[in-house]
């Protein structure tokens, strides 16, 4: 399965709560650090309910 390279690029603040909890599920803890994740369709699905808040790379 391929991997992607996760960073937030943008603020969580003044996001709804389910954004936020989408970033914390994503394992994402503050800004500009990047997480490493596989390429699932959870995993997808969450990406694309926060993808204004996040730069995705494939690896």
């Amino acid at each position: 399965m391929a991997k992607v390279k996760i960073t937030q690029i943008k603020s969580g603040i003044k996001r709804t709560e389910r954004q936020k909890q989408t970033l914390v599920a994503l394992g994402i803890k503050k800004m500009h650090n990047a997480v490493e994740k596989e390429a699932t369709p959870a995993v997808q699905g969450m990406i694309d309910k926060v993808a204004h808040l996040l730069k995705v790379e494939n690896i």
